[in-house]
């Protein structure tokens, strides 16, 4: 009986190799054999890399980090600012709905962007914590290893506004505490980058309404306040924007 059986496995491996099939192997064995890391989402296992479309981004968000008077790096918990991620993959651009003309996707994989707090759709993509956005949330770009006042572009209709540093005093002089104003957001200010423009339903972008070097006030509230290279700056939707006045040389 053992002979027989031993007879039959030499011929099956025989039949194999004639033929060119395999026996069937489970395929997280496979990928294991092979040093493959299946790809999961929400802890479920799926057959491939996932593929945002339309206007979708993949986003893996950065860890905020301020540094304090004695150089220590905590997390920024005190503030909510935009949250700042790395691009792992991007979507083609949505169509416009009344003209079905793509609108393309500003960003594309390995740019840094920032987009507001609660913007996007967690989940949890190959065991990180991702977050799927829109382009349209998507406030400033940037490539580099950190956000820089050279690298920084806002994205189409937002303006980067560097926000003024007087302090704030009653009629009589008095310089209020600092205490008091911690919660004041400024809304004026110089305009220091500005991004494409507007998006119309042809594709094309209507150009910002002020320029580079121009004062500007805008709605309270209306920025996002941000900080490059230890300056206060702020980003403000072009729209958000009351007038502007040109600086006196």
């Amino acid at each position: 009986m053992l002979r027989l059986l031993s007879n039959i496995s030499s011929i099956l491996m025989l039949a194999n190799l004639v033929t060119g099939f395999a026996p069937m192997v489970n395929r997280n064995q496979f990928q294991k054999n092979q040093g493959l890391q299946a790809i999961t989402l929400d802890g479920q296992e799926i057959r491939g890399e996932i593929t945002p479309l339309g206007n979708f981004v993949l986003v893996r968000t950065k860890d905020t980090l301020a540094a304090t008077s004695g150089g220590v790096l905590l997390p920024d918990q005190s503030k909510e600012r935009p949250t700042e991620g790395v691009v792992i993959s991007a979507g083609p651009g949505k169509l416009h709905p009344h003209t079905g003309v793509r609108i393309h996707n500003p960003v594309s994989v390995g740019m840094s962007v920032l987009y507001g707090k609660f913007d996007g759709t967690p989940m949890t993509y190959n065991d990180e914590q991702m977050q799927m956005i829109r382009d349209d949330d998507v406030m400033l770009f940037y490539e580099g290893v950190k956000m820089t006042k050279q690298n920084v572009q806002p994205c189409r209709d937002y303006v980067l506004v560097k926000l003024d540093k007087d302090k704030l005093e009653t009629e009589s002089g008095v310089v209020i505490a600092a205490a008091v104003t911690k919660d004041y957001m400024p809304c004026v200010g110089t305009v220091f980058k500005v991004g494409e423009g507007r998006m119309c339903s042809t594709g094309e972008f209507t150009p910002s309404p002020v320029q580079v070097g121009q004062r500007v006030k805008f709605k309270d509230y209306a920025g996002n306040e941000i900080k490059i290279d230890g300056e206060e700056y702020s980003l403000v939707r072009m729209v958000d924007i009351l007038c502007s006045s040109e600086v006196s040389n």
